[in-house]
């Protein structure tokens, strides 16, 4: 996707008809309050002084609580905010997130006529059993009928979003959820490994060992395979875990869970990692020595977070030496070669072999 600058606005937990057992808005987002129409005014303007290239398309997004479920008043309050900013050009497009269950035609028209462009929907999972255990308020149909409806229209972009490691949850369930996410054909998708925040029904799940968390290791492989199903239908991830905060850090409000300052570059290096290790193995090669030869991006994510999957490379193919090499090329290209012959890798096609291995 194209670069944007972001302005977002946190509506913590307004008009949220559930308590998640994940969720404390207030601790995720470091706000407590719901903002007036004049701080809202003044944080856009504020926001609006840092970008410094004027080129770059700007963006006030709704984020942090179900926007559409909102007291409809101060939801107005919002949007007509927004829209005077839009209608000014000062920012190209308007984003929202929600819920499933606060999606209609009449909630869809008043998006609509204020200029939202992009809706996001919380949908975490589409196995029911997960949905009641994480006591969600909504099933999976609710989300199949907010998307329908949200398609109808044409005129929004849709996001959803996928948690993995949600109570009741196992390798299947999540792998169900993302066949049908992909069926629903997302412009884009975040994922979200669960963290047990304090303060939360899943803290107290977490004490008296009723829920446990998914452990790094298991969350960085799971999100690296989902990162293979997207990646080989060619829908974005914008987002891999929480943004890191004050709030958002080990050792303060996340008491335990996957949490890591570099959790995407590790799911982002494992995929890639799998990638080249898939393909030397299906090619049934037998290096020595190897080279990898890719984007400066990906040669970064294949060398690995303190290089650890360099290393992995090295001890599991058994090579007396391997190199890893930028050169100007496509993100969807790797070569690797024996520095005799060399191969070319294309990530979605190998993307593709993946899924089918792991559903054969």
């Amino acid at each position: 996707m194209k670069k944007t600058n972001i302005i977002p606005i946190f509506v913590p937990h307004l008009g949220c008809p559930q308590d998640c057992v994940f969720c404390n808005q207030r601790r995720i987002t470091g706000q407590i309050e719901s903002k007036s129409s004049l701080e809202i005014t003044n944080y856009i303007e504020k926001y609006l002084s840092y970008f410094k290239n004027k080129e770059i398309e700007k963006e006030i997004a709704f984020y942090g609580g179900s926007f559409t479920a909102i007291d409809q008043k101060y939801r107005k309050e919002l949007l007509e905010i927004a829209k005077s900013y839009k209608d000014k050009n000062i920012i190209q497009s308007i984003r929202i997130s929600t819920r499933p269950d606060y999606i209609n035609e009449e909630i869809l028209s008043q998006l609509c006529d204020y200029g939202v462009d992009i809706i996001e929907l919380g949908i975490q999972s589409m196995d029911d059993n997960v949905l009641r255990l994480s006591n969600r308020g909504h099933s999976a149909k609710d989300s199949k009928i907010a998307v329908n409806l949200i398609r109808e229209n044409k005129y929004f972009s849709l996001g959803l979003q996928q948690m993995i490691g949600l109570p009741g949850e196992n390798y299947e369930s999540m792998l169900f959820t993302t066949r049908e996410i992909i069926d629903m054909k997302p412009d884009f998708v975040r994922i979200y490994p669960t963290l047990v925040i304090k303060d939360t029904e899943l803290h107290d799940q977490f004490l008296t060992d009723t829920y446990k968390p998914l452990s790094l290791e298991d969350a960085v492989n799971r999100t690296s395979k989902l990162i293979a199903f997207y990646y080989a239908k060619n829908i974005d991830i914008i987002r891999i875990g929480l943004q890191n905060t004050d709030e958002i850090a080990r050792d303060k409000d996340v008491l335990a869970g996957p949490f890591h300052e570099s959790f995407r570059e590790l799911a982002e290096g494992r995929f890639l990692r799998d990638i080249i290790l898939n393909f030397y193995n299906r090619l049934n090669l037998n290096f020595e020595n190897l080279e990898v030869l890719a984007s400066n991006r990906n040669i970064s994510l294949i060398s690995g977070h303190k290089g650890m999957n360099k290393k992995y490379l090295y001890e599991h193919l058994k090579l007396k030496k391997i190199k890893l090499r930028s050169i100007p090329c496509s993100e969807n290209l790797i070569f690797i070669s024996d520095f005799i012959n060399k191969y070319k890798i294309l990530i979605d096609k190998e993307a593709k072999n993946i899924i089918e291995l792991d559903e054969s």
